[in-house]
């Protein structure tokens, strides 16, 4: 199990005080040491899922204090290990019900998937180039070529980001990812259009026309892409992978979008974009089912209160567009 290493300062008075509160954990160890200007810094080391709930608790006790303040730093490795067994204290608490956290804690959580949010000139250089390498792969019917550029393509940060707004009922986290987000199609679609427009690529290309038809698997495949993105962020393993997964929802319906666009194949065009539509969506209405089941939400109790409203709404909100989304395939795949 991953390790993480808290550093708490505080005032030199108040150090013994936390060491108390810390002696009634298990699991973890602790050491203080001294500053030059007299502060307590406190290093605790405890597992990955642990440090949430330490870092809470201090917070709690302790917020507003001057010259308080909480590090959290990633551990390679330590020896000897923390003991992993089940205390006495982890039993009664999971006799009462409480979920056991199988996650990173929630300040880990956010710096990595805000950092995934912000539109930059490395986001956009990015989505220029996984385009152009989709859009080749594309028409010539080369899947390997298609594969490297979802590789490439950075969409599974501003999905994942959008979808933990809401759960935390974060407007200027929303905001920053939608933007990200938005700036990113419109990238993929201009560019993508410009090379329709240049090289006329046929409809009847297998890779081209797989994107213009939607079935069930290609909902249950972006259902699955948002899920297993929120996961990769919030367990701490790589989300390089997972990117890719998301990315093949994403990137090759909205670049075939472009490039049909750009060679005046109208409904194909509208297709495509109905199924990107429709796995953007189901990416997001997953990733945060998924925040929700893994019990992701604010500190504070009146933050946390105003986050499940967020949440009901950004639930209820996703699925009428889905619905409606759905009616409108089944509408246009009967007049076709």
């Amino acid at each position: 199990m991953a390790q993480r290493l808290i550093k708490i300062v505080l005032p030199e008075e108040r150090g013994k005080e936390a060491q108390e509160l810390l002696r009634e954990r298990e699991n973890i160890s602790f050491w203080q040491e001294e500053l030059a200007d007299g502060s307590s810094v406190i290093s605790v080391l405890a597992d990955s899922r642990s440090s949430e709930e330490i870092m809470d608790l201090l917070e709690q006790k302790y917020r507003g204090l001057s010259g308080f303040q909480i590090v959290l730093l990633p551990v390679e490795a330590s020896v000897p290990h923390v003991e992993k067994e089940k205390t006495e204290r982890a039993n009664a608490v999971a006799a009462e019900g409480e979920k056991a956290r199988l996650r990173i804690s929630r300040e880990e959580l956010y710096s990595d998937i805000a950092d995934g949010a912000e539109l930059s000139k490395v986001y956009i250089s990015m989505m220029i180039l996984a385009t152009v390498v989709a859009a080749i792969g594309l028409m010539k019917d080369n899947v390997a070529v298609i594969i490297g550029a979802m590789v490439i393509a950075p969409f599974l940060g501003p999905n994942v980001a959008l979808a933990l707004s809401a759960n935390l009922a974060d407007r200027g986290l929303g905001f920053s990812a939608l933007r990200t987000l938005l700036s990113g199609i419109l990238v993929v679609l201009l560019l993508s259009a410009g090379m329709g427009y240049l090289f006329d690529p046929n409809p009847d290309i297998h890779e081209i026309a797989a994107r213009t038809s939607l079935d069930l698997s290609d909902i249950i495949l972006a259902f699955a892409s948002g899920c297993a993105g929120v996961i990769a962020f919030t367990t701490g393993t790589s989300a390089a992978v997972i990117g890719v997964m998301v990315a093949v929802a994403l990137l090759p319906p909205l670049t075939v979008c472009g490039l049909m666009l750009g060679a005046g194949w109208i409904p194909e065009s509208i297709a495509a974009f109905l199924l990107f539509l429709n796995n953007i969506i189901c990416i997001n209405l997953a990733g945060v089912m998924t925040f929700l089941i893994q019990g992701v939400s604010p500190r504070a109790w009146w933050e946390a209160d105003r986050a499940k409203k967020s949440t009901r709404w950004a639930l209820a909100l996703w699925s009428l567009i889905l619905l409606a989304l759905a009616v409108v395939i089944y509408l246009w795949q009967t007049e076709l």
